[in-house]
């Protein structure tokens, strides 16, 4: 059997993508909505779908590729709903079709992988644009830090199954840049990469997981995951969710910040929940000087 996710050229893109719609009408039918419109949003490790109703609320539908199983699938929605049920945190929440069903696997082309489907309800809000104001920068640390705060709560069942991002993914990652580094890096630039790459590693195997710098992390917590109403900030695609460290949530945000901004998330993030004292040398280890809180001149 085929792939569902085959992408390699163009011509296999576009013919994933009319599988897919194909895929994602049939999947709609087996929920109970007065849909009006769908609307493709984009193609990455899962083809996304706004689904527009006539009441108040849309939907978004997820094709999965066939990097997570069925049970990773379904964690995550279950940690979903375990953060909804927080007063302080909205998030995406998956809901069931009219059989009852969370995660469902959608025929498709003959000669090609059933690929799992899910729906959510949609978060309301825009994305930033533009420069972040002050308000936004404290917000969105106060959000990182009740998300950690939520992850520390949870009490997973024994079937709950979510990736783990540390040194072996790390070093997955790797395997695959170096494959096809040569398409976006000079030779130059790879070089640089790998240096940076051993240190990571190194330092990775140096921390210690405990329940103050360890757990469930969202992992990909960047700026264009979340969405703002009001100032407030609300966290989008959790779609890499899995067990880390809490850090690397922070990193993600932290590098889109100029300098008073990276201080104005801490302070939001420890107005929630203390980070360790060393957290500023764990982020800045890959450089032989203090770099994260100084504005670097380009050269």
């Amino acid at each position: 059997m085929l792939d569902f996710f085959r992408f390699d050229t163009d011509e296999e893109r576009r013919a994933l993508l009319v599988r897919a719609r194909k895929v994602a009408l049939s999947a709609i039918q087996q929920y109970d909505l007065e849909w009006e419109r769908i609307e493709f949003i984009q193609l990455s490790d899962t083809i996304t779908y706004k689904i527009e109703t006539n009441t108040a609320g849309h939907y978004l539908l997820r094709i999965h590729s066939g990097r997570l199983s069925r049970e990773e699938i379904r964690s995550e929605l279950l940690w979903l709903q375990a953060l909804n049920e927080s007063h302080d945190l909205i998030v995406p929440e998956g809901i069931a079709n009219a059989k009852g069903d969370y995660v469902m696997e959608i025929q498709t082309e003959s000669g090609y992988r059933r690929p799992y489907v899910t729906m959510m309800r949609w978060v309301e809000g825009e994305h930033a644009v533009g420069d972040f104001t002050d308000s936004r920068v404290y917000q969105m640390g106060v959000l990182i830090g009740r998300l950690h705060v939520a992850a520390g709560n949870f009490v997973s069942p024994s079937d709950f199954v979510r990736p783990t991002w540390g040194i072996e993914s790390f070093r997955r990652d790797m395997a695959k840049l170096e494959r096809y580094y040569e398409r976006f890096l000079s030779e130059e630039g790879w070089t640089l990469y790998q240096a940076a790459a051993e240190k990571v590693v190194s330092r990775l195997t140096t921390m210690h997981p405990n329940e103050h710098n360890y757990g469930l992390i969202h992992a990909d917590l960047h700026s264009g995951n979340m969405v703002f109403k009001e100032d407030q900030p609300y966290p989008i695609d959790f779609g890499r969710c899995g067990y880390g460290y809490y850090l690397y949530d922070m990193a993600g945000t932290l590098l889109e910040l100029w300098p008073k901004h990276r201080w104005m998330l801490i302070q939001g993030y420890e107005s929630v929940r203390k980070l360790e004292p060393e957290y500023v040398r764990v982020r800045e280890f890959l450089a032989d000087r203090s770099f994260l809180f100084e504005v670097i001149e380009p050269v």
